[in-house]
């Protein structure tokens, strides 16, 4: 069994976004799960390799909690997927004991599973405060084939709800960048284990805030058994700029811009989206939203009566007013290539051209991974000459996920006996570790997790370990209809066939002789264009014949799986020789 201070193994280098790559490790009979028996599980399947998807299951006994069920998108690494899933079979293998799904807050980093995998959790209780409950619900609607939901929304003032025997759940109020974020207190038989969600800490110049400080003082008399924190930020030193800063320089932009206000953020952004609201209602503006997902987020705002929408004109009647009477809020300040944002910016939205006179800001940071995505954006948006504010250049954004300098307070006001880092790429979580121990946590009381990772809290909460098996762990995803596993070899093609392309052969053997029956054809995409390789084509199908009459010769009947397996071999060779490319060779040899 690891010893206690398993936060000192081996840093991974793996790109922030991505899960692990590390190898499936091959079971040993030692292996196999131990009973639970008296034991506090607790087993984030997601979310501690990686910045998105993010799950964890909470056990004791016959009983289970589920906290968040996110995904997260695809990248390079994953060609042809829609999204990524955590891996639930452990859940799957025991959903008769599952007794609730408890959500944080509404980004799809945390609800976004909810449609692909509630049935698989045998469809149990949602637990969640009313924002998310309506993002859950909006979300559902694409998915009418699905049983209906078991929703029950928590108010802010409800004390600990009981789940089952031996859990209670509560939520906490706290600071991210969505309305009704929540940290999760879970009471256990062993105690009380604060699962954070995603937070930040509203503050002046890295001073928190009178209601911050307020907000945290409950737990001074809570002794917290187990602290679970959001990782995200730890790389960043000091306090992010507060949200009110952010608000008071956006708008004071709105008011100065001389034309068209253009601002494009995240769609989850609410309480943001409220501010721009009042600032547009304040100097007379008229707003227009564009984007998929705005329009949803935007249709719950005016559905909770959180701010006056009456401003809100059509985009077909943006030209009734004059320019400076006009305020935009899209979505598309990642770069993503058909979002509102990016037609302006390429010159393809059908409405809006962007002129001199146009004050674009872009109120997000850089999601890791879109780096490419949004230089692109950028490179558009000011080749056109219209002005472009960012994060970068000014205050216009603050993240919903606190730096180091929040972090640490947080840790601060939390009297914990036993600390686990999520929400984050494994060096994340290992420098969250380091601040707890610096911060005086025993560097015994301190795990830091993989997906997968089963925790176990025994011996009246006096033993914390990390169990040498892990629940399954390997992603599960989403691609088109289907829902599940897909073999690292399928993956592996896809990028071969992105990077070298594909080189098809079809020959007709004479099945009495072995020899061809004409020159074979040859069918070649993304590899070369074959117009302006006609003597590489020529020197391609004397190998092919060589290579099949030399397999096929003397055999009969004829081995076709043999004389396939020698031609792609030739053929591959050949081609790498003659351009350093390795497409993917497929022979189609038909008897005749």
């Amino acid at each position: 069994m690891n010893p206690p201070s398993t936060f000192s193994s081996g840093l991974r280098h793996k790109n922030m976004r991505r899960r692990s790559q590390s190898p499936i490790p091959t079971k040993k009979p030692h292996d196999i799960l131990p009973p639970i028996g008296d034991a506090l599980r607790i087993i984030p399947l997601g979310g501690v390799e990686e910045i998105g998807k993010n799950m964890t299951a909470i056990e004791y006994g016959d009983e289970i909690i589920v906290v968040d069920a996110g995904i997260l998108f695809s990248d390079d690494d994953t060609p042809g997927i829609d999204y990524i899933l955590p891996n639930v079979k452990y859940l799957e293998e025991r959903k008769d004991k599952i007794k609730a799904l408890v959500i944080t807050h509404g980004h799809l980093d945390h609800i976004g599973g909810i449609p692909y995998l509630i049935g698989r959790l045998g469809n149990p209780p949602i637990y969640t405060r009313e924002f998310g409950a309506l993002l859950i619900k909006k979300r559902q609607e694409e998915f009418p084939h699905l049983p209906a939901l078991d929703m029950r929304i928590v108010d802010a003032n409800d004390k600990s709800i009981p789940i089952s025997p031996n859990f209670k759940v509560r939520f906490f109020g706290l600071t991210h960048s969505i309305p009704d974020s929540a940290g999760i207190i879970i009471e256990t038989p062993y105690g009380d284990i604060f699962n954070t969600g995603d937070v930040r800490v509203e503050n002046e110049n890295g001073v928190p805030v009178e209601k911050e400080i307020e907000q945290y003082k409950e737990f001074k008399s809570r002794n917290i058994l187990l602290f679970t924190m959001d990782s995200t930020g730890i790389d960043k030193a000091g306090f992010s700029p507060s949200e009110a800063s952010i608000l008071k320089n956006i708008d004071g932009i709105i008011k100065d811009a001389p034309g068209r206000i253009i601002i494009a953020t995240f769609a989850s952004q609410a309480e943001r989206l409220i501010e721009f609201f009042k600032s547009a209602r304040r100097y007379g503006k008229k707003i227009v939203i564009e984007g998929r997902s705005m329009k949803t987020n935007i249709d719950i705002i005016k559905h909770l009566n959180l701010v006056d929408t009456s401003d809100v004109i059509p985009l077909e009647d943006i030209e009734k007013y004059a320019p400076n009477k006009i305020m935009m809020i899209s979505t598309g300040a990642q770069g993503e290539e058909f979002a509102a944002l990016g037609r302006m910016a390429n010159k393809t939205h059908k409405q809006i051209k962007l002129t001199r006179s146009d004050t674009i800001i872009l109120s997000s940071s850089v999601i890791p991974g879109n780096d490419r995505a949004v230089e692109r954006l950028k490179d558009n948006l000011f080749r056109q000459d219209a002005k472009v504010i960012t994060y970068l250049d000014s205050d216009v954004h603050t993240s919903g996920h606190g730096k180091r300098g929040e972090i640490e307070w947080i840790h601060k006001q939390i009297p914990y006996k036993y600390f686990m880092p999520v929400h984050g790429s494994h060096f994340r979580l290992k420098m969250h570790a380091e601040l707890a121990a610096a911060l005086g946590c025993p560097r015994e009381n301190i795990i830091v997790p993989e997906n997968g990772s089963i925790i176990e809290i025994s011996e009246g909460g006096n033993k914390f370990v990390k169990l040498p098996v892990r629940a399954p762990y390997e992603d599960m995803v989403v691609e088109g209809l289907t829902v599940g596993d897909i073999p690292e070899v399928v993956i592996r093609d896809r990028k071969m066939l992105a990077a070298d392309g594909i080189f098809v052969i079809i020959a007709l053997v004479n099945t009495r002789n072995g020899r061809l029956r004409k020159s074979p054809d040859i069918i070649a995409r993304g590899f070369v264009y074959l117009r302006e390789s006609q003597d590489l084509l020529s020197e391609a199908r004397n190998v092919i014949k060589r290579s099949i009459e030399s397999a096929t010769a003397g055999s009969n009947p004829i081995n076709f799986d043999h004389a396939k397996n020698i031609v792609t071999e030739d053929v591959s060779r050949f081609l790498f020789q003659k351009t350093a490319k390795k497409p993917i060779v497929i022979p189609v040899i038909l008897g005749v």
